[in-house]
């Protein structure tokens, strides 16, 4: 019998274990695909203060360089180049990343399995294909996947494929935003190093493997070597992250962004504080310290997750017409404040720039009324 069986062994489950297993109890994870890190759902990129924050030091096989420019497309062909060199963002290989944090994990005392498919939680333990595994505390970190039969129209199919191409540099990111391609979403290029990157799309309705690879045609010679089809969460935390001796955490929980989709920190950190209260509720018996865990959360990521989905509704609103209009408003001395102040992790002030919701007011409150003040008023 163990104290905690975590179902899901992505970066939240295995950082929860880690934390319970630093702490002295016994934690079995539970991966259902046979190799911790596969498949890489993930762009990979993190900055280096969330990965200190996680308690991470990434090694040669984790991190191979930092990202110096960011390009934003939008339809018209206007392209607005970022210097990024100040938010030290970091394009890391999530295979070796999950790895090492798992070695961090066993390292503590927690048990790993792979190919192992967990069926059904109950007040006493999990079902797995190998049978039942007695527990105090579950920890679902199972993904989107746990989150598709509760709400669908949180759901976005996405296609990413990992390529060597000419065209790609290993210091840039880009985005490309086109309401009638990407609906609700954007395409995306991220570098893993000179000549190789993952590119990918995302959207409401969209035959996702065809859209992406009409966008690889247009951007010249390409041969792919990774193809990934995976749904992706963009409607962010659900609204119970315990349920009696049943915790959830990471992707499982919604704690993904809403805009992006990204979740490395927000979702390591749910596995983090997950932790840390399940071996308090461990030590005490005592639930109010499993109800810590998603009050820490949203003290941490609530109101910027509120201001990313509102940033959502309106931008899923906008025609490329729109959209076009506003990035005209973007001045060189928003682009400057983007580059020398703005937070990676918490980005939405980026986007109200990008859009030129600052420097047209007056447009942005024409096309959304007094809705539009609130996310001004919280950048």
């Amino acid at each position: 019998m163990y104290d905690v069986i975590i179902a899901g062994g992505s970066i939240a489950g295995l950082l929860c274990a880690r934390e319970i297993a630093l702490n002295g109890h016994s934690v079995l994870v539970l991966e259902e695909d046979y190799e911790i890190g596969t498949p890489e759902h993930c762009g990979g990129l993190v900055s280096m203060t969330a990965l200190d924050d996680l308690g991470i030091i990434p090694h040669r096989k984790t991190f191979d360089h930092l990202i110096d420019t960011a390009k934003i497309h939008f339809p018209n062909n206007k392209t607005i180049t970022i210097n990024s060199k100040k938010q030290r963002v970091a394009e890391i290989n999530r295979r070796e990343l999950d790895k090492q944090i798992a070695l961090q994990a066993q390292k503590n005392g927690a048990d790993i399995r792979v190919k192992t498919s967990v069926k059904e939680f109950s007040k006493d333990g999990v079902r797995t294909n190998d049978g039942f595994e007695e527990c105090k505390v579950i920890v679902d970190a199972r993904g989107v996947s746990s989150l598709i039969q509760k709400d669908r129209t949180g759901i976005l199919s996405s296609a990413q494929y990992e390529v060597y191409a000419e065209w790609i540099d290993k210091s840039t990111v880009e985005v490309y935003f086109d309401k009638e391609k990407y609906p609700g979403f954007f395409a995306w290029i991220i570098p893993s190093s000179n000549g190789t990157g993952k590119v990918g799309v995302a959207g409401k309705g969209i035959n996702a493997a065809m859209v992406l690879e009409e966008f690889l045609s247009s951007k010249g010679k390409y041969s792919v070597i990774r193809k990934i089809f995976a749904p992706i969460w963009i409607k962010g935390p659900i609204e119970k992250f315990v349920n009696q001796n049943i915790v959830t955490i990471g992707d499982a929980a919604g704690q993904s962004k809403p805009t992006t989709a990204g979740g490395i920190f927000s979702c390591g950190m749910g596995g983090i504080m997950a932790g840390r209260a399940i071996s308090k509720f461990l030590e005490t018996n005592d639930f109010a310290e499993l109800e810590k865990y998603p009050k820490e959360w949203k003290n941490k990521f609530g109101k910027e997750f509120e201001k990313q989905s509102f940033a959502r509704n309106i931008l899923e609103r906008l025609e490329n017409d729109t959209i076009n209009k506003l990035s005209d408003s973007v001045t060189e001395d928003m682009i400057k404040d983007i580059s020398e102040k703005d937070d990676f992790d918490f980005h939405t002030s980026s986007i109200v720039k990008l859009l030129g919701l600052k420097g047209s007011l007056k447009t942005a409150q024409a096309l959304f009324g007094n809705e539009i003040k609130k996310l001004l008023a919280s950048n």
